[in-house]
């Protein structure tokens, strides 16, 4: 427990979710590294069933988030081997993230902000905080599907894989850091929060 009582996450857990999240792009890496796309998108597609079984049996359900990309990965990766052509395993990073841009702008279009579904049992913001944060993550989605599109065009194989594994990770941490100001400035205190 900290001083304000809330508990405090264990170590454990933490290595937990980084073994559900990165577990199969470090696998992917890897085995690209060592013997070639093909061999490395089979064992991305392995490693990403047995990250989803390790969430099930640890947490007892499955995340959102990383089921939506390992059914993309399963399909994408599918259609890589089947028809021998690394061309789908390139797209899969672009269809994510323009899916999860087209995922938050719809939300509030709608009025019903993704991110505050997904996260408003975490942190506290007003209505207008929710819309600034939503908007920008949808932005830097898009973003990252140019940014992918960009990198698998005109670099090697190898140089994809490694900008997937070590650029995608660090840039999508720094945004993130990023909304912290953000997310002080519209955040509610826990007498204005809704219970």
């Amino acid at each position: 427990m900290t001083a304000d009582n809330k508990p405090v996450e264990p170590a454990q857990s933490v290595v937990a979710k980084l073994i559900i999240e990165i577990g199969p792009l470090l696998v992917f890496f890897g085995t690209n590294a060592a013997a070639g796309i093909y061999a490395g998108t089979a064992a991305f597609m392995v490693a990403t069933v047995l990250s989803l079984g390790f969430a099930w049996w640890r947490y007892h359900k499955v995340p959102v988030m990383p089921l939506v990309s390992a059914v993309i990965v399963l399909a994408f990766g599918g259609l890589t081997l089947y028809l021998h052509d690394d061309t789908f395993i390139k797209l899969k990073p672009t269809i994510v993230y323009t899916m999860f841009a087209v995922l938050l702008l719809g939300g509030l279009l709608m009025r019903k902000p993704v991110l505050e579904l997904l996260f408003g049992p975490v942190f506290n913001l007003t209505d207008e905080g929710w819309r600034k944060l939503t908007v920008r993550w949808a932005v830097f989605f898009l973003a990252m599907a140019v940014l992918n599109e960009f990198v698998w065009r005109n670099f090697s194989t190898d140089t994809w894989v490694s900008f997937k594994a070590f650029g995608f990770l660090p840039i999508t941490f720094l945004f993130a850091m990023a909304q912290v100001p953000l997310m002080q400035r519209y955040g509610l205190s826990e007498d204005e929060a809704p219970k």
